[in-house]
């Protein structure tokens, strides 16, 4: 998964205040032994990928941080308190603080980042941020000379929607994108980890796949 073997980039580019917060010298830890317990302990809903991660931030302190990848046509209603249950889930097996965040591929207006629920007087309450594709849709120019390997992906995202009808269109754009793979000086891995991203999100015909290979 492209998350973890860039997750200092991915927090940068979705989430830069969050970013900033951390000591990235001190490095990362992914969690996921822990992460298997709590979503196979839930079985909530459909994911695309999520990834469970200690960091330590620039006060000394150590914190994990939950991130939720979702691709879906529509609006969830439960999705808020999915992230809910999440969190509380990862919080009450490992008694420690849990940052939520979400990233939505959707193209729905659609943008929940909290949930609440009073009873008795008894308040519960989760607010967390939320990065929306959609809303990048007028920056792909921007994207696709941005430095940062998640810009790429965005940007295949983008495009993949937006020609979703044209597999002409889709097939200029994928080649754009792949000849753009190695116009940035990445290592030769981590070429091969955005072309399988690319490869995997913009299907196209096997006609303009010979060509694209030939």
């Amino acid at each position: 998964m492209l998350i973890e073997h860039a997750f200092p980039e991915f927090m940068a580019f979705y989430f830069p205040e969050a970013h900033a917060q951390i000591d990235w010298v001190l490095g990362h830890e992914f969690k996921n032994t822990e992460l298997r317990q709590v979503v196979r302990d839930a079985e909530l809903g459909r994911r695309l990928a999520d990834a469970l991660v200690q960091v330590t931030l620039t006060g000394g302190e150590q914190r994990w941080i939950y991130v939720l990848i979702e691709v879906q046509g529509q609006r969830e209603a439960d999705f808020a308190q999915r992230m809910f249950t999440y969190n509380y889930r990862l919080f009450d097996r490992y008694a420690c603080p849990i940052a939520s965040l979400a990233v939505l591929a959707d193209g729905d207006g659609w943008k929940p980042n909290y949930f609440d629920f009073e009873v008795l007087g008894c308040k519960h309450h989760i607010q967390f941020p939320v990065v929306k594709l959609s809303e990048l849709a007028d920056q792909t120019e921007a994207l696709d000379t941005h430095r940062n390997p998640f810009a790429l992906v965005t940007a295949a995202h983008l495009r993949t929607r937006q020609t979703r009808h044209d597999p002409e269109a889709r097939y200029q754009a994928k080649r754009t994108l792949v000849r753009l793979l190695y116009q940035h000086g990445w290592e030769r891995q981590r070429i091969l980890d955005l072309f399988a991203v690319l490869d995997w999100m913009m299907r196209v015909p096997d006609r303009l796949e010979l060509a694209l290979t030939g």
